[in-house]
């Protein structure tokens, strides 16, 4: 085996072993200082669950990098890579901080965007436009925008650990394909203490990341999209990361749209992501968690497939993809998991006549499947 792929495997296997290890160490840890994830409001367990997963990942993470950099220096960039790992711990540091005693909104957004122009003025920006004012705008928009959506998806057991572990490993793929070591280990690193971390977080979790692991994750994520670099034209390669986190960001994307609409704060929590939809409707929740797992799988293959397609093919492969996702999220953006949506909804199956009505839903009983499913839901 060429060394180089040596590496690779070194760093996903001890980040992996090493995650999976400190986790359940991190989860006693937190059960002795009360570092717990409290039920109520949005929340959808009813006992409360550790915190600190993240930290395990974390530390799993930064440790096989900086052991790898003195085993064999990294042949470029080591001032970026430093960089990067360091801004990263931050962020997660901030996150622990957000779990462990409340942050507002503000101070954590405007710590983001220091984290994004750190990173840009270090030389890791996007090459759009070719216009360093656009680029550099457009760079702290997707770190900052991929770091808030992993954060807002981590709101079902094993969903966030496990769609990282999926966009880490295409992201290793595509690096290693062309040549990028550094972006390749790194992403092999990141995709061993997801999966070490998801043993312990898959449902029922017995740990949770909290903000600590997933903004950690988001920011890396974003950095490494952002690193990568193909032969294909510059439209296409900046396709290639979005399909990649194409989950994360259509999550994001129909649950702003929806709370806006509904008149709902786009900032606050709740159980209208792409995930809660599915369970609301009668799907199981591994199951609905291994449905965006698939559908994270099934983009990966897209980006590379685009990573490899002349401008014009892309542009058609990529708006055949916008259309699905579009269908998909109008469908999603359907499901009633409002409160004042479900009232309305309720009321209108009470008040029309049954021979009026042209769903399904005529042969429901008097309480209404509506019902059962809000009641399925907030069980769950």
């Amino acid at each position: 085996m060429d060394l180089t792929w040596t590496a690779y495997l070194w760093a996903f296997s001890l980040s992996l072993i090493a995650a999976f290890g400190l986790t359940p160490l991190a989860l006693r840890i937190a059960q002795r200082f009360g570092a717990l994830d409290q039920p109520g409001a949005y929340k959808t367990q009813d006992s409360p669950v550790p915190y600190l997963g993240g930290v395990a990942m974390v530390v799993a993470f930064a440790g096989v990098i900086v052991i790898g950099s003195f085993l064999r220096a990294p042949p470029s960039g080591a001032n970026q890579l430093a960089l990067v790992v360091g801004v990263g711990v931050g962020l997660s540091m901030v996150g622990l901080l957000d779990d462990l005693r409340g942050l507002h909104p503000l101070p954590r957004f405007a710590l983001q965007l220091a984290a994004a122009i750190a990173v840009w003025t270090a030389g890791i920006s996007i090459e759009l436009f070719h216009q360093p004012a656009a680029d550099a705008v457009l760079t702290v928009i997707w770190i900052v925008g991929i770091t808030n959506a992993f954060n807002l998806l981590d709101n079902m057991d094993g969903l966030s650990a496990g769609l990282a572990a999926i966009a880490s490993g295409f992201f290793f793929l595509l690096g290693a394909l062309n040549g990028q070591i550094a972006v390749a280990a790194l992403a092999a690193a990141l995709a061993g203490c997801s999966l070490g971390f998801l043993r312990h977080n898959f449902h029922p979790a017995r740990i949770y990341m909290g903000d600590a692991g997933s903004l950690f994750l988001g920011f890396l994520l974003a950095v490494i999209g952002v690193k990568l670099s193909f032969p294909a034209p510059k439209e296409i390669a900046f396709m290639v990361p979005v399909l990649v986190l194409g989950v994360a960001i259509f999550d994001t994307s129909v649950v702003v749209i929806n709370r806006l609409f509904h008149r709902l704060s786009p900032f606050a929590g709740g159980r209208d992501h792409i995930s809660h939809r599915l369970v609301f409707v009668g799907v199981p929740v591994r199951s609905a968690v291994a449905l965006v797992y698939a559908a994270g799988i099934g983009l990966g293959w897209l980006a590379v497939v685009m990573s490899r397609l002349d401008t014009a093919t892309g542009f058609i492969l990529m708006g055949f993809a916008a259309a699905v996702s579009i269908f998909a999220g109008v469908m999603l953006g359907r499901v009633p998991v409002y409160e004042h949506s479900r009232r309305r909804r309720v009321m209108l199956m009470e008040v029309v006549p049954h021979e009026e009505r042209s769903q399904p839903a005529v042969t429901s009983p008097p309480d209404g499947d509506d019902v059962k499913h809000v009641n399925a839901a907030e069980a769950t």
